[in-house]
């Protein structure tokens, strides 16, 4: 783990032995893979500082160098804060973790639309003082709960989005599904497409995208099974697509089971495993769910 701490509007790191010799520029696109226009920015703004003085991009770096970044600056939410009781998992100057309850949408998708855990995680910014872009790095359905991610500044949404696409980003789910699986662990490797019969459902398709899920049976009865699954792609519906597709739709699952036999979508966020972006602190949080 870094040595860092916040200076008002400036994030300062202390240099560590391991970046010794590397420029800023380098530690900018390689290290920390930063969009080259968010860098851009950083640089044309003088918004980066070695030692006090604004930084020479291409000058290697020495250990024990004082580096500072100016993340903190105020900017719009870019949504309505809105009361919410949060659970919040992890939180520190660059990110949050929150669980997010069932029935509750990730974001916006209007205006109008100012329930979202975005809306609560603006609200709780707020009253902490802090005025950051509200900015989730992956999406849970309306009808599943869990562990969601949100970067409070674009280096740190930058860097986190880079992450997830690279797979960096180790997901666990856990899920209640019809009848009883055979096997103890399993892949189901299909593709996944739109329907094009309904307008937000999913299905197979031998033209869609590459899906991949990752299963593992932690309980089994005659008639329902509990499972825990990790996920190689990130598609819409990926899990209950799956589970459906082998004859075990997820129970609750009002779009892809035809006996959904409860009123809630038995599916969970359990598990976020990451690094951390600017610290690489390892960072796994976990909030289990009974059913």
């Amino acid at each position: 783990m870094q040595i860092t701490s916040k200076k008002g509007e400036w994030f300062e790191i202390v240099v560590p032995s391991d970046w010794n010799g590397i420029s800023t520029e380098h530690l900018f696109w390689n290290v920390w893979n930063a969009p080259k226009k968010l860098t851009h920015q950083f640089r044309t703004n003088k918004e980066v500082t070695v030692n006090g003085s604004p930084a020479n991009w291409h000058e290697a770096l020495k250990a024990g160098d004082r580096l500072r970044i100016k993340l903190f600056s105020d900017v719009e939410f870019g949504v309505t804060p809105t009361y919410m009781d949060l659970e919040i998992l992890f939180e520190d100057d660059h990110l949050l973790i929150v669980n997010k309850p069932a029935g509750v949408n990730t974001h916006p998708n209007s205006p109008e639309d100012t329930e979202t855990l975005a809306n609560g995680v603006a609200f709780h910014l707020q009253a902490n003082g802090e005025s950051r872009q509200v900015k989730h790095i992956h999406r849970l359905d309306r009808d599943t709960s869990g562990a969601i991610l949100f970067a409070k500044h674009a280096l740190a949404g930058s860097i986190l989005d880079k992450m997830l696409e690279e797979r960096k980003i180790k997901r666990t789910y856990v899920a209640l599904v019809q009848g009883k699986i055979r096997g103890k662990k399993g892949t189901i490797k299909e593709p996944i497409g739109r329907d094009r019969h309904h307008p937000t459902k999913r299905r197979v398709s031998p033209n869609g995208q590459q899906a991949i899920t990752h299963y593992e049976v932690i309980e089994a009865s005659l008639h329902s099974s509990k499972v825990k699954c990790q996920l190689e792609t990130g598609r819409t519906h990926q899990i209950r697509v799956h589970f459906s597709h082998i004859g075990h739709p997820l129970i609750g699952d009002k779009l892809y089971n035809e006996e959904p036999s409860s009123n809630r979508l038995a599916l969970h966020a359990e598990r976020l495993q990451l690094t951390h972006p600017l610290t690489f602190e390892k960072i796994d949080v976990v909030c289990p769910i009974e059913w």
